[in-house]
C-alpha cells in the first residue's frame, strides 16, 4: 500500500522575501509539487532562492475545481507544500478546503510558520495583546458591514481587520458609527520599504489617509470595549 504524502502549509513573506525562514526553503526544495494561489507571485520566491518546482494554481474561488488533482498527489504519495501569495496559508487566504479535505483523509498536515500580517501588525501596534479577536475581511457593503461590527461591538479583545485602502475610509465612517470612538492603528505596507504606522483614533484615522495612501492592502487594529 503506497504511504500518503504529507501537505505542508508554508508561511511565506508578506513583502520583504528574506523574511521566509530556512525550514520553509528547505521544505520547498524537497516537495515534489508547490500548490499556489498565484504562479506568477509564487515564481518570484522561487526564483530568489534557485528553487525549480512542479505549480498547481490554487485559488478562490475556483480551489474546489482544483481540488481532486492535488489531493490525488497527496494519496499516491507525493508531498505538497500550500503557500498563499504572502503569509500563512488558510488564514483569509486560500488553503481551508484543501486542509480540511487532506484531514479527512488522513493525510497529514504539517504547519511551517512564517510571516503573517496578522502578528506583525499587532507586536508593533502598542494595543493590548493578551486578547485578540481576528475578524479578517469584512463585508464590503455598507449595511453588512455595520450588522458584521455591531456584532463586534461588544468584545473586550483588540479587533484585528484586513481591508483594501481604497475601502478604509468607507470601513471607518461605520466603525465611528457602531463602535464609537475608540484608539485605532493602521499598519500599510508592512516590511516593505514604505512600511507604516499611523496610530490615532477611528476619526483620525480617517483624516489621515491621503489620495497616494489609497493602494494596496492594509491591516486595520481597533481597541476592544
Amino acid at each position: 500500500m503506497t504511504q500518503k504524502g504529507c501537505l505542508y502549509v508554508v508561511g511565506t513573506p508578506i513583502g520583504n522575501l528574506e523574511d521566509i525562514t530556512l525550514r520553509a526553503i528547505r521544505i520547498l526544495k524537497e516537495v515534489e509539487i508547490i500548490a499556489c494561489e498565484d504562479t506568477r507571485q509564487t515564481i518570484k520566491l522561487l526564483n530568489t532562492y534557485g528553487i525549480k518546482k512542479r505549480l498547481i494554481s490554487y485559488f478562490h474561488p475556483r480551489e474546489n475545481q482544483k481540488l481532486p488533482e492535488i489531493l490525488s498527489c497527496l494519496e499516491a504519495g507525493q508531498d505538497v507544500a500550500l503557500v498563499s501569495d504572502a503569509g500563512t496559508p488558510g488564514v483569509s487566504d486560500p488553503g481551508f478546503p484543501l486542509i480540511r479535505e487532506a484531514i479527512r483523509r488522513n493525510i497529514r498536515v504539517i504547519p511551517i510558520p512564517g510571516p503573517s500580517a496578522l502578528t506583525a501588525a499587532l507586536s508593533a501596534s502598542g494595543l493590548p495583546t493578551h486578547r485578540v479577536v481576528f475578524a479578517g475581511f469584512p463585508p464590503p457593503k455598507r449595511g453588512s458591514l455595520k450588522n458584521f461590527l455591531v456584532r463586534l461591538a461588544e468584545a473586550e479583545g483588540t479587533l484585528v481587520f484586513f481591508l483594501p485602502m481604497r475601502k478604509l475610509k468607507q470601513f471607518l465612517e461605520v466603525a465611528a458609527e457602531t463602535l464609537g470612538e475608540r484608539e485605532a492603528v493602521l499598519a500599510r505596507e508592512l516590511t516593505k520599504i514604505h512600511e507604516e504606522f499611523i496610530r490615532g483614533t477611528i476619526t483620525t484615522l480617517g483624516e489621515a489617509i491621503t489620495e497616494e495612501k489609497n493602494k494596496g492592502e492594509a491591516t486595520l487594529l481597533i481597541k476592544g470595549k
